[in-house]
């Protein structure tokens, strides 16, 4: 299957696909200043040890939790400002998600990246009000589509005239709190834009837990590693220092420690996948 070759800019230092491994990672909440920093202070000394080009990921608001009383983060205007420091102090893009149109122009005053939510993939008037913004628009293939469906959702961003789309692959329902994810989609979704692999979201068990998702974060190297050798364009990692305390997403995260050597494994098959056969 053919690749879809026109390269997405963030900055002028990123493009995806580019000579480098792209990783996007971070707390899944933006919990506070200081837990962005710490997890993005080592995660980008990670990837300048490790030659990665280095995208925060937080969320300022989760609007999709499994029940209303669990947390959804700081207030809009407080979560922005998190990561506009955030951005500021560590010197490098920020993605983070949106749920509604009205959020869209705000958001990306301060981001570089928005990201599509898995649940609103089809989502058109957000799709399109997150296009004329300008900035690149990540969706994450929503859990009940097929790969190939994805292609409508790229063309939605596109009719807007923004060209920047990636896509990202987190696994598909199977059965009741469980996710499988098909290495087919990889191939399929590149024919369309670059395609993100979610490690994270990929061994999530929604709803798992009643009132909240569980997850299996032990599979995760075996499906970053499957990903890598199918060939994908980056990674997308949730990350925490201590996911056991954290207010979201903590089942499935990688702890903060373990980051590096998870990097590297992930790298070596990233290379690898590239070389000359």
């Amino acid at each position: 299957m053919e690749q879809s070759k026109q390269p997405v800019v963030i900055t002028k230092d990123i493009s995806i696909p580019g000579e480098r491994m792209i990783l996007f990672a971070g707390p899944c909440a933006a919990e506070s200043y200081d837990i962005c920093m710490e997890s993005g202070g080592h995660v980008k000394a990670i990837c300048e040890k490790l030659d990665i080009d280095y995208i925060f990921k937080s969320s300022f608001d989760k609007a999709n939790r499994t029940s209303s009383g669990s947390y959804r983060g700081p207030s809009r205007d407080g979560g922005l400002e998190i990561l506009r420091r955030v951005k500021k102090d560590l010197g490098v893009p920020v993605v983070t998600d949106v749920h509604e149109s009205n959020q869209c122009e705000e958001v990306a005053e301060v981001v570089d990246v928005l990201q599509i939510p898995a649940f609103l993939c089809r989502q058109t008037d957000l799709l399109k009000a997150a296009a004329r913004t300008g900035k690149t628009v990540k969706i994450k293939k929503g859990q009940f589509m097929a790969p190939e469906d994805m292609k409508y959702a790229v063309n939605k961003v596109k009719e807007e005239g923004n060209q920047k789309v990636l896509l990202t692959e987190r696994g598909a329902s199977f059965g009741y709190h469980t996710l499988v994810v098909d290495m087919r989609s990889l191939p399929i979704m590149r024919q369309f834009a670059p395609v993100i692999f979610d490690v994270t979201h990929s061994v999530q068990q929604p709803g798992g837990q009643g009132g909240s998702s569980g997850g299996q974060r032990e599979f995760a190297p075996f499906l970053a590693r499957a990903a890598a050798a199918a060939g994908v364009d980056g990674f997308f990692i949730e990350t925490h220092p201590n996911p056991a305390k954290a207010l979201s997403d903590g089942p499935n995260m990688i702890p903060l420690t373990e980051m590096e050597s998870f990097l590297r494994m992930i790298k070596r098959f990233w290379d690898l996948q590239r070389a000359p056969v």
